[in-house]
């Protein structure tokens, strides 16, 4: 289940969207143009957006590291969907996955795994595992498009 999209103008600017109404997604990538890309391209789709350069920061801000009291923090029930590279040092996308699957409180927070790889057996392990989508990088602006329909549709 892979995302192709075409390569797409860039839309026009933000419209104008109630702070309220907008997802916000966490953005995990450990390589920093990836990750501003990303954060770029999601703000365009009216997005709110907090990054992290690798799993464990990203697990610190949901409150899942393995050193924090769930109950301190709270961040991760603010989230609407978090998107993550595959490959990072120290804990890979599925592997952050994984953690995110576990918990009780995160469980039904869509993850988007995103690679420049495209390896079959990656793919389905991480769908199996729970994941949203699998995307292949460069991610475009159409690619962000869908991913702000599929977080509407997940949201409550």
């Amino acid at each position: 289940m892979e995302m192709f999209a075409n390569s797409s103008s860039i839309s026009k600017g933000m419209g104008e969207v109630v702070a309220s109404d907008e997802p916000h997604v966490l953005a995990v990538d450990d390589n920093l143009v990836d990750r501003k890309l990303v954060e770029i391209l999601l703000k365009k789709s009216s997005c709110k957006v907090t990054t992290a350069e690798d799993g464990l920061r990203a697990l610190e801000y949901l409150g899942l590291a393995a050193h924090q009291d769930s109950s301190t923090n709270n961040n991760g029930s603010k989230v609407n969907m978090i998107i993550t590279d595959y490959c990072m040092p120290g804990m890979t996308g599925y592997e952050l996955l994984k953690k995110i699957k576990e918990s009780s409180m995160m469980k039904d927070v869509p993850v988007v795994i995103m690679s420049s790889e495209n390896i079959p057996t990656r793919i389905n392990q991480c769908m199996e595992e729970g994941a949203q989508i699998f995307m292949l990088k460069p991610l475009k602006h159409s690619d962000v498009e869908r991913l702000r329909c599929q977080i509407m549709q997940c949201r409550g």
